[in-house]
């Protein structure tokens, strides 16, 4: 099997495709972008929160590789409920990953884009759909720790 082989596989497209399940709604409340300086992918994300400030909707604009795509994708389908903490600590668990100095973080389907975590070039596409969420909630407060409990 070539390299792209194992990267491209028929679930990775499927989830890069669905993101066109998932429209940007400028609708919505919350928006982010964020762009990949390693490859120039770029993703557009609107969000909506409960009023927990857990996300509750997500739509997406991504001129991103397959990889970036498919990464946003597992993005939206474990990010509703969560809040801009979860979220932080899920981008900063990610970024270690990809760097290689943890295993996978636990977030759903990530076993689907693991190849693409060895490549440096695709580190960046990878991480645009959490660094646009963080972006988007930013307005919003971060617990205290005395909340948080």
């Amino acid at each position: 099997m070539t390299s792209a082989a194992r990267l491209y596989t028929p679930e990775m497209l499927a989830l890069a495709a669905s993101l066109a399940d998932l429209p940007i709604d400028l609708a919505m409340p919350l928006g982010g972008r964020a762009r990949s300086a390693s490859c120039g992918s770029s993703l557009e994300l609107s969000l909506a929160v409960d009023n927990q400030a857990r996300i509750s909707r997500v739509g997406m604009r991504a001129q991103a590789c397959a990889v970036g795509q498919a990464s946003a994708a597992l993005f939206a389908a474990g990010a509703v409920g969560k809040t801009r903490a979860e979220i932080a600590d899920a981008a900063n668990a990610l970024a270690r990953w990809l760097n290689g100095e943890q295993d996978a973080p636990d977030w759903p389907g990530l076993d689907t884009i693991s190849a693409a975590a060895a490549l440096p070039a695709r580190r960046g596409a990878i991480m645009l759909a959490w660094l646009a969420a963080l972006d988007a909630l930013a307005p919003l407060p971060l617990p205290t720790d005395e909340n948080r409990r």
